[in-house]
């Protein structure tokens, strides 16, 4: 599991600066709970015509989890972070980063460009990259995997596509692990990867944090499902309201294992809400 500890009081607020500060503090916790979605879904399996049974699709996600997992070596790609915080005052910030992966746990970031509030880029998008990078390790990948050891998967529904469809699952945690989440995850029918999600965390980051909501999409880059876009949005006690996007683009996927297909992707920015 991913922690780190922010070196901040929280004991005593007299003040509405401690408590704006108090509040960002909150939404970094928030904002890594979410991002740790990013990195457990990606998946490629043959075609089956026959509609499957919750725990098949979820036995073949796993696997396929597993298959992606050995076969990408190498990709990158560029990101960028925004983040407005409306409430007691008003905080935006913005960074453009270049994201290089090795497997099977090296994950380089480099800033680009960076603008708006010091206090969010240094508290909540540098935090964001560490533990993403800490998030590559075996064991984190483990406790917060899309699995049945961590979840317990129902089937909602089956949605044809011209693509050729998608099951919709409901997923709820094993337990009340803030870096878990319960909500509903669309799942290729064809590559058992997960295409979307829609979620809120399984327990609060913070007590700062009174309802969250995250949502999550995902492009097929090859042979491969990478994250587009993770947006988040948060609702502070106390009032106010905080937004996150991360947009993802330029992806090329440097290196395969034997077994998989190599393959670059423009992606144009997500607009905007």
């Amino acid at each position: 599991m991913i922690t780190f500890t922010l070196e901040v009081e929280m004991r005593i607020l007299p003040g509405a600066a401690d408590r704006r500060r108090a509040y960002v503090v909150a939404i970094a916790l928030l904002c890594i709970t979410s991002l740790q979605l990013l990195a457990q879904n990606h998946a490629v399996a043959p075609s089956l015509g026959e509609q499957l049974t919750a725990e098949q699709v979820a036995i073949r996600l796993e696997e396929k989890n597993q298959e992606r997992a050995l076969a990408l070596r190498q990709v990158e790609g560029s990101r960028i972070y925004h983040m407005h915080y409306q409430g007691l005052g008003t905080k935006d910030a913005q960074m453009k980063v270049q994201m290089d992966f090795e497997a099977p746990a090296n994950k380089r970031f480099t800033v680009v460009s960076q603008d708006g509030s010091k206090f969010i880029i240094d508290h909540v998008f540098k935090k964001l990259m560490q533990s993403e990078q800490e998030a590559t390790g075996e064991e984190n990948r483990r406790r917060t995997a899309l699995s049945r050891e961590n979840y317990e998967f129902s089937l909602v529904a089956y949605e044809p596509n011209p693509e050729g469809g998608c099951y919709v699952l409901r997923v709820s945690p094993r337990t009340k692990n803030k870096f878990l989440y319960r909500g509903k995850i669309w799942v290729d029918a064809k590559d058992f990867a997960v295409t979307s999600i829609q979620a809120e965390p399984a327990a609060s980051p913070s007590f700062w944090i009174t309802k969250t909501e995250i949502a999550h999409q995902y492009v097929k880059v090859g042979d491969f499902w990478l994250p587009a876009q993770n947006r988040t949005e948060s609702q502070i006690r106390f009032g106010g309201r905080a937004s996150l996007t991360i947009e993802y683009t330029n992806y090329k996927i440097i290196s395969v294992a034997p077994s998989g297909k190599a393959a670059s992707a423009q992606l144009p920015p997500a607009p905007r809400p």
